[in-house]
């Protein structure tokens, strides 16, 4: 297995685990609002690649085989002054990891996130940030061992408009 740079050739196979991921993330959604719409793969794939386009990011790929396993996807967000508080530093911010299903705690994700890093810190990024979906219990205990820690957490109540008489 090797860890590269993205290039249009695996194009497809990321498409496939990004679809992959966001099956998953729609299996654990105790609120079904996640979904799958049948252009998913195209949308999410050209979202992510403009963001790494208007973002200093980059992509890489855990590859064994020509078959892309693995991937993780970063972009830098710029120091921010427009509001009361200021970020005076480069932030790097994970926008995508995922790990194909039958090649899952073998230490991809580790190997990757470690490349990540490795990338952020050549930018002189100071902190990265990772959003974890709640329900997404293996992501978050693999992001504690690798010492991350919850900043800040968004809490969320499902209500219905019927139970407040609307």
């Amino acid at each position: 297995m090797s860890i590269i740079e993205y290039s249009d050739k695996y194009t497809e196979d990321v498409k496939h685990l990004l679809k992959e991921l966001q099956e998953y993330i729609v299996s654990i959604d105790p609120y079904h609002f996640n979904i799958i719409n049948d252009d998913y793969k195209e949308k999410i794939f050209k979202k992510d690649m403009d963001e790494v386009k208007n973002n200093n990011g980059k992509v890489y790929l855990a590859v064994n085989q020509d078959k892309v396993i693995g991937l993780i996807i970063g972009v830098i967000r710029k120091p921010c002054t427009d509001f009361d508080y200021e970020r005076l530093n480069n932030m790097g911010e994970v926008i995508e990891l995922v790990i194909t299903k039958n090649t899952r705690s073998k230490g991809i994700g580790s190997k990757l996130l470690k490349k990540m890093e490795d990338y952020f810190k050549s930018c002189d990024c100071k902190t990265i940030n990772i959003d974890v979906f709640g329900y997404n219990d293996f992501g978050k205990s693999f992001y504690i061992k690798n010492n991350y820690h919850n900043r800040m957490v968004t809490m969320s109540k499902k209500i219905d408009y019927k139970d407040n008489g609307w």
